[in-house]
């Protein structure tokens, strides 16, 4: 196991280290150019050039890329020229958010749809097509049309929930939990039909197993054959699909965020994509590789947990 964490953390490190460098190069290259959105409309070819030579965009990318990557290897992700704020105090105030709403979303989507996922696999029959059905339905319902509608019944209609904002756990649980309820309602509504489809096939194949039938033979409670040991033995793959949920939710926050407009990483990479603000761009790039790379190892360590032969390959 130990073999295994250590490989995974250089590896991780190497992708870290590619990823910056290609997100670099590419917003280097995109259309746009930093100086002309610091300085404006109406500006001159003197100081459009001496802003330039400031920022340092007159220097080959890769020495620009270089300068900016020793500075991060001691903790400065730098200042936006755009703005003037740290871009490490830009993330660090708008990363909760994130994490909030993709962690909940993680979780809610996870429950239900394993819970959803071991009904239909247990019960089968008529039980097992209404899950099938809603699972189905869950997973087709277009996610705009799902928020608007969410925001409509709860925020307008009814003024149980706020429609939109973010109120952050240390100044209010109560509000946090209130304001986080309609935007991971919709993120998860997709996911659980995932869910619920992978663990029901996994528990099927379960509880097909010898062991299986020799613990009912023997007398073994069904719910402690159920939960125990045909869940257990069927988590892998849903281990798997979890890290793959959480990892996918960080692009759709770009849309959770603007709809019930919450400050988060999302809205904040396409604010400075718009501006070509490569520092901040930079800064969540790396912010959103190395969440990936934490929660890609904590998989693994789920996998060494569940089955102790992975840890040994």
């Amino acid at each position: 196991m130990l073999r295994l964490i250590a490989h995974r953390l250089v590896v991780s490190v190497a992708l870290v280290f590619v990823v910056s460098l290609l997100a670099f190069l590419l917003q280097s290259a995109a259309p746009g150019d930093l100086a002309r959105a610091v300085l404006g409309q109406n500006f001159s070819v003197a100081a459009h050039e001496q802003l330039r030579h400031q920022l340092g965009l007159d220097q080959p990318v890769l020495t620009q890329y270089g300068h900016w990557l020793r500075d991060a290897l001691h903790g400065d992700l730098g200042t936006s020229p755009v703005s003037g704020l740290s871009v490490a105090g830009e993330i660090a105030g708008r990363l909760p958010v994130t994490l909030s709403l993709i962690g909940c979303a993680t979780v809610v989507t996870a429950f239900a749809g394993v819970a959803l996922g071991v009904v239909s696999a247990v019960h089968g029959g008529r039980i097992g097509r209404v899950v099938d059905v809603l699972s189905l339905i869950g997973y087709a319902l277009p996610s705009f049309w799902f928020a608007l509608t969410m925001v409509t019944l709860f925020a307008v209609t009814v003024r149980l929930l706020p429609a939109t904002g973010y109120v952050a756990l240390g100044a209010s649980p109560a509000g946090w939990a209130r304001s986080l309820v309609l935007p991971v309602a919709t993120l998860a509504l997709p996911g659980i039909a995932v869910f619920a489809k992978q663990t029901r096939d996994a528990m099927l194949d379960a509880l097909s197993r010898d062991y299986v039938t020799a613990l009912r033979a023997h007398g073994v409670p069904e719910s402690s054959v159920v939960l125990r040991h045909a869940l257990r033995n069927a988590a892998i793959p849903v281990v798997t699909l979890v890290g793959l949920t959480f990892i996918g939710l960080l692009s759709g926050t770009v849309f959770v965020e603007s709809v019930f407009a919450m400050p988060g990483l999302g809205g904040l990479a396409v604010q400075a994509t718009s501006l070509h603000d490569i520092r901040m761009i930079q800064g969540v790039v790396v912010v959103f590789t190395v969440i990936v790379v934490a929660v890609n190892l904590l998989v693994d360590l789920a996998y060494g947990w569940l089955n102790p032969k992975a840890g040994l390959r």
